[in-house]
């Protein structure tokens, strides 16, 4: 799996942005940035009703199952999913080699208004961590090989 690139304050502050704009727009009720691991790197919205870390592994879960489809289907990519309920909707589309956009949105809410202003947001998401990659390019980290008993070498500052 290819390496997220290192965040920094400035990225995390850039990607929240881009959800509040989203979640503004399109009323959803949340919006997360996860990578393909299935890891939350940071969320929007109101997140008090969801457990946001669980539908982070399972979204990313989802979107890969969706991925082994496509290419037995002779596609080579779906870019999304989107899963409806009766007063819920998940839409998830993929933002880059690394991370995807899920959005959690009521299901009075159109998916196509869902779509078109996450269209935007996953542009300035990608061009936000294909900055952060430039910055540092040899410096990415593979959020599934981290050790969950005990992630802090992952998580220490570094000294100056």
């Amino acid at each position: 799996m290819p390496s997220l690139p290192q965040l920094i304050e400035e990225d995390i502050r850039e990607l929240n942005g881009a959800l509040g704009e989203l979640l503004r727009h399109s009323e959803a009720t949340a919006a997360l940035v996860i990578d393909k691991g299935g890891f939350l790197i940071t969320q929007g919205g109101e997140s008090e009703q969801f457990d946001l870390t669980t539908i982070a592994a399972l979204a990313a879960a989802s979107f890969a199952a969706t991925e082994t489809i496509a290419t037995l289907v002779s596609e080579t990519t779906f870019t999304s999913i989107y899963q409806q309920g009766e007063s819920s909707s998940l839409f998830v589309a993929n933002v880059d080699e690394y991370c995807l956009l899920t959005v959690i949105f009521p299901a009075t809410v159109s998916v196509g208004a869902v779509k078109y202003f996450a269209a935007r947001t996953i542009g300035l998401i990608a061009a936000q961590l294909a900055a952060a990659k430039e910055r540092a390019p040899g410096s990415g980290f593979d959020l599934s090989a981290m050790n969950l008993a005990d992630p802090t070498p992952l998580f220490r500052m570094k000294t100056a």
